[in-house]
């Protein structure tokens, strides 16, 4: 990228230079012209002097100080060879306009006065056209309105520099944007496919379990724990194609287009945990209400990630969970009576994932062994006041 930016770049000042160096010789050539029609001496010295004009002009704007230098001297050189004509006094005005473009109305202003009054001494003194007195406020005029065109131009070029930089910068803001909800779009995903398939494997690793070991004994009980399993495997299933369904650029109107999942589910995931041999002790305090759906879907993951990890890793028996409804915030609880140790387990990424969950509605959430024994999370979603 940098060595492109810097042939872009080299390539710019080539074509600055020759447009002007185009500029240049047709300014010379235009002055000659007009000696020759004046029909005074053109010699080597004049010759010299035009060439110098052309060079000067194809590197005014790489050195626009030395330059209106060279053209203020052009003139006075002009006539002390005797060169025919006037017009060469108007060649000075081009650096003036170059140096004002480039620099701004302060050296614009810099390179006007001493431009006029070398113009003026020029045709006066060394001319010695004493009599010609409205030569002073012409060379005045046109001097100052060479560097308020420069200056005019200049302020032009760096608005519209300004300008592009601006674009250029919201262009890549909106493309970082637009990056960055791209990932985190991709990690909601990542998650809610976790919570789903974590929950539907752990439950269903408990059922085939319990399958297995009453399949000769108690084939009763072993069918209801393969229902068991097909249902998990049907929930499980549409959440997924639910969730995929989001990705498709042309889902149909009759599909949903969120993940199924909210605290209206809470009755199924219990009944799915207590299926696999956990009882859940659920309780619900103050006055439960409508919750925005963001808060909704979070609360029933960070419980079903929850039961999840109490299945997979705890051994327990007993989970109490508890529901706190408040005006400002829902809070949830859950303990059981297992293995500490176990439920805190650092192979997988459940807990982060409620963190990330809670964080990402400013709530909080812990997980940590209790101190009567078992293990407990602790979450607080605050609840939006609507406006």
């Amino acid at each position: 990228m940098v060595g492109r930016a810097d042939g872009g770049r080299t390539v710019d000042i080539m074509r600055v230079v020759v447009v002007d160096a185009i500029l240049g010789a047709c300014v010379a050539v235009g002055l000659l012209a007009a000696a020759v029609v004046e029909g005074g001496r053109v010699d080597a010295g004049v010759v010299a002097l035009l060439a110098t004009v052309a060079a000067a002009i194809a590197l005014r704007r790489r050195y626009p100080v030395a330059v209106l230098g060279v053209l203020d001297a052009v003139p006075v050189l002009w006539f002390l060879a005797e060169g025919p004509g006037l017009l060469i006094t108007l060649v000075p005005l081009i650096g003036c306009y170059t140096l004002a473009a480039d620099r701004g109305w302060r050296w614009g202003l810099a390179g006007a006065v001493p431009t006029a009054l070398i113009q003026i001494l020029a045709i006066r003194v060394v001319l010695g056209d004493t009599e010609t007195v409205g030569v002073v406020p012409i060379e005045l005029l046109l001097s100052a309105t060479a560097a308020s065109a420069g200056t005019a131009v200049g302020y032009y070029r760096a608005l519209l520099a300004a300008t592009r930089a601006e674009l250029a910068r919201e262009t890549r803001t909106r493309e970082e944007r637009a990056r960055r909800l791209a990932a985190e779009e991709r990690l909601r995903i990542a998650r809610e496919l976790h919570d789903v398939f974590g929950h539907a494997m752990a439950a269903i690793s408990v059922q085939a379990g319990v399958g297995l070991h009453l399949v000769e004994q108690r084939p009763g009980q072993a069918r209801e724990a393969l229902a068991a399993i097909k249902k998990v495997c049907d929930d499980g299933l549409t959440d997924v194609k639910t969730i995929l369904g989001i990705l498709r650029s042309d889902p149909s109107d009759e599909e949903p287009r969120a993940p199924r999942g909210g605290l209206d589910r809470l009755p199924e995931l219990v009944d799915t945990a207590e299926a696999a041999g956990l009882r859940v002790e659920l309780q619900v305090d103050g006055d439960p209400r409508p919750l925005p759906a963001p808060v909704d879907m979070a609360a029933y993951r960070i419980i079903q990630e929850a039961l999840t990890n109490v299945l997979r890793h705890a051994e327990a028996r007993t989970v109490r969970l508890t529901l706190t409804h408040e005006p400002s915030r829902l809070s949830v609880r859950m303990r059981d009576d297992g293995l500490a140790a176990a439920a805190d387990s650092p192979d997988g990424h459940g807990i982060d994932g409620m963190r990330e969950r809670a964080r990402a509605l400013s709530g909080r959430l812990t997980a940590a062994p209790h101190p009567a024994g078992g293990f407990e999370v602790y979450a607080e979603l605050p609840i939006p006041n609507p406006r």
